[in-house]
């Protein structure tokens, strides 16, 4: 029998790694440390009684089918709610019929990438990129191209002659409220954007897990609503109901959807029967958009406590963004100052945040990090901003 320093594993390993936040996030488990390394939603925020009783008359009514299998494609009236919202918040028409409900947002990415993806086959990322991205798409041995980003969105120059590249199958895009940058693409550059999808070979995915946070400004069509059949649209409930319901879903173009659901087939049959139907008797039963509402009263106070303590304690050098949305804001270092040594310190200051290196699959990085303000009350983003400050002061000061 192989001793297991001498197995052999799938060559597709080789470059795919542990998710750097989930292992950051068993570091600041302790009581004591401050984080804003998770990008997790504020658990005050879950209707945890309504989703109880949710349940409760699910399984009373309806116990043996909730309790079956189902079909892969999901639960014909949650899909139905959702392409009625994409028509009432979104002024978008999706067909029910070409949605499919999936365990999180993030299996779409794995179920996109095994529909279209080749070893040696060209990805293309925002710069820098979701890490979720990155880790689902290293499994199917892409060559990864990043595009650089402004306050409106990707860069139309790069992003074109990324297009033009051989074989470029697939752009990925989250819209609004980037994560990581918090960055949101303006009406224009979705446009224009799209436009160049359109004259590509590629096929837009879409990711779109943050766009009913928004605190200020107007609301966005879609970008993939510009696209002729060439876009993969994601959603999620973990940041509008619950994460731990690991409920998503992909609209996608027919011939993708069916290569789709044979992919999920394989994989786990069908998401949770149980968790679909609680979910849509809680959406039904309850005023979703009041509980959005608050989630969102309670993340912009957050978000302004975050901005103003770096206002206030941050050294001048630093920059930053200033999302309209969201959960999440970039910073960018003084030159030569590296967010990994600053982690390293700031762990004698009892404050943890994301170095942005993991977040470039073509490398850099070094010198940027990500802050996340929903899943920390004002007190302790007030105080660990000001801890992180010290820190950052004293690594300025002593280069570290």
């Amino acid at each position: 029998m192989a001793t297991s320093s001498k197995r052999r594993f799938a060559r597709r390993m080789t470059s795919v790694h542990k998710s750097f936040i989930r292992e950051i996030l068993k570091v600041t488990e302790k009581p004591d440390v401050i984080s804003f390394a998770g990008g997790l939603p504020n658990p005050g925020m879950f209707a945890t009684e309504a989703f109880a009783k949710a349940a409760e008359r699910v399984l009373s009514r309806d116990g043996a089918i909730t309790l079956q299998y189902s079909t892969t494609e999901g639960f014909a009236p949650l899909r139905r709610w959702i392409a009625d919202r994409y028509r009432t918040h979104k002024g978008v028409e999706v067909d029910p019929d070409l949605i499919l409900i999936t365990t999180g947002s993030q299996q779409c990415l794995d179920l996109a990438a095994k529909a279209l993806v080749d070893a040696g086959d060209t990805v293309i990322l925002e710069r820098p990129g979701y890490l979720g991205s990155i880790q689902a798409f290293s499994l199917f041995e892409p060559r990864f191209v990043q595009v650089e980003m402004d306050d409106e969105g990707v860069l139309l120059g790069p992003l074109k002659k990324a297009l033009s590249g051989d074989r470029v199958r697939v752009f990925n895009a989250v819209t609004n409220f980037q994560n990581p940058s918090g960055l949101t693409y303006s009406l224009e550059r979705r446009k224009r954007a799209a436009e160049l999808v359109n004259d590509s070979e590629a096929v837009l995915l879409e990711d779109d897990p943050y766009g009913e946070l928004r605190f200020e400004g107007d609301t966005l069509p879609p970008m993939a609503s510009f696209c002729r059949d060439k876009a993969i649209l994601l959603g999620s409930f973990s940041k509008i109901a619950a994460p731990g319901f690991r409920l998503g879903w992909m609209v996608a173009p027919p011939d993708i959807y069916e290569k789709a659901v044979i992919a999920k087939q394989a994989a786990d049959l069908h998401t949770s029967t149980l968790t679909q139907r609680a979910l849509f008797e809680y959406l039904t039963t309850n005023d979703l958009d009041a509980h959005v509402a608050r989630i969102k009263r309670g993340y912009k106070r957050q978000r302004d406590c975050m901005l103003e303590a770096i206002q206030q304690y941050f050294p001048e050098r630093v920059d930053y963004t200033r999302p309209e949305g969201g959960m999440f804001i970039w910073v960018r270092l003084p030159d030569g100052l590296s967010a990994l040594d600053l982690l390293e310190k700031a762990v004698d200051y009892k404050v943890a945040f994301v170095p942005g290196a993991p977040f470039y699959a073509d490398g850099g990085g070094q010198s940027t990090l990500r802050l996340n303000f929903s899943n920390s009350s004002e007190e302790q983003i007030q105080e660990g901003v000001k801890r992180l400050g010290a820190c950052l002061e004293h690594c300025v000061k002593k280069a570290c």
